[in-house]
């Protein structure tokens, strides 16, 4: 008979935030210039879609929590993984901002490509668009924090 060992729960590990408070009040000051001038719906769908990729479980329940607040559908959060087979469930402003969240966030493959970028100018104003690349480069930031000292998500 083989026995099926139960996964334990993933501990925190340092708690970073407590460690360095001067680093969360740096980040929280980041993120908040970051979402000036963005469409509180894009940036979360970039917060969730960034999350995704990275396996930030505290993040993505996070943001998934913040977007049913304001009023998401759940359709459209499970199709985020999914957006380009998604049709039109997702604007073209919303597709320009997760194609160019997911080529940020997998800078290995080759960087953002010259398509994706142009999507995205096409689709924002200068503004928006250096405030959408902030806000992807931030919940990446906050994705590897969280994931490298394993913070896991609130129990409810």
């Amino acid at each position: 008979m083989t026995q099926t060992l139960e996964p334990t729960p993933t501990a925190a590990r340092l708690k970073i935030y407590k460690a360095s408070p001067e680093l969360y009040d740096a980040m929280m000051t980041l993120s908040t210039a970051a979402a000036k001038d963005v469409d509180p719906t894009i940036g979360e769908l970039v917060k969730i879609r960034a999350s995704q990729i990275n396996h930030c479980a505290f993040c993505l329940d996070m943001h998934t929590a913040d977007a049913r607040k304001m009023g998401e559908s759940e359709q459209r959060l499970a199709l985020i993984a999914a957006w380009e087979e998604a049709g039109e469930v997702f604007t073209e402003r919303e597709q320009a901002a997760l194609a160019l969240t997911e080529a940020i966030t997998e800078l290995s493959h080759g960087g953002v490509p010259d398509a994706v970028y142009a999507r995205a100018a096409a689709a924002f104003t200068e503004r928006e668009l250096g405030q959408v690349i902030s806000m992807a480069v931030m919940i990446n930031a906050w994705n590897r924090i969280n994931v490298t000292v394993k913070m896991p998500p609130p129990r409810r």
